[in-house]
């Protein structure tokens, strides 16, 4: 066939539309995904205290290891590895009870860090559970992680979720990674965002009388949502 269109096979029209589905469903998924990252949950209130007590620096690698833990779900979803997970009972409880765990954990250490500062006239020293830096960052990223990956809700959410903005025609797998990719770049920009402007009052947040409140009420809210992650139900 002469013409602009030589060559161009049923297949590669299919080809054609599919790509055109994908960037088509681009924009509902990035309100979804901005809608997702303002509601308030264990990542948010995460993020609020790291940023507050030790600042846009210190929130930094919290952001990147709660989204690198993100990805790695969307990534396990697209394997089918998240289905096995949110259908297996044991699998379920077991990250739900390690997620809860640890935010109880982290809940109680603000409650510690309330109380040692009661009657001192001082605020706790941002620095005086972490003194190497290097050794800082990894916790803060490992612990952005851990509250990403603990969360069984997270696999179910995935597995819901990225379905919905793959065209069928598409490698699932491939597919999945690019808009995970996506997802983590938009989260990413909105938390360091939202770190930014809650570090530029820093020094208002680690005033002695403010710090220890900050701590009381960010532990308390830790906690509760630790309590809530170990008695729902799926």
């Amino acid at each position: 066939m002469a013409g602009p269109f030589r060559g161009l096979s049923p297949s590669g029209c299919r080809g054609h539309d599919v790509v055109m589905d994908l960037v088509g469903s681009v924009p509902a998924f990035v309100v979804a995904v901005i809608l997702i990252s303002a509601s308030p949950g264990p990542a948010m209130a995460l993020i609020l205290r790291r940023a507050a007590v030790r600042g846009f620096a210190g929130a930094v690698p919290t952001v990147l290891g709660l989204e690198a833990g993100l990805y790695l779900w969307a990534l396990f979803a697209a394997a089918g590895l998240a289905a096995l997970v949110a259908a297996s009972e044991i699998a379920f409880v077991v990250l739900r009870v390690v997620g809860a765990g640890f935010l109880l954990y982290l809940g109680i250490k603000a409650w510690r860090s309330a109380w040692r500062a009661r009657g001192t006239g001082a605020a706790p020293n941002p620095d005086d559970e972490l003194v190497n830096t290097a050794k800082g960052w990894a916790t803060a990223f490992g612990e952005g992680a851990l509250v990403m990956l603990a969360n069984p809700k997270a696999a179910a959410f995935m597995i819901a979720f990225y379905p919905q903005f793959v065209p069928a025609d598409r490698p699932l797998f491939a597919t999945t990674a690019l808009l995970a990719m996506l997802q983590v770049a938009i989260e990413v920009v909105l938390y360091l965002a939202l770190a930014a402007l809650v570090g530029r009052a820093g020094v208002w947040f680690r005033r002695a009388t403010v710090r220890r409140r900050l701590d009381a009420i960010s532990g308390t809210v830790l906690v509760a949502l630790g309590l809530r992650m170990a008695t729902e139900s799926r």
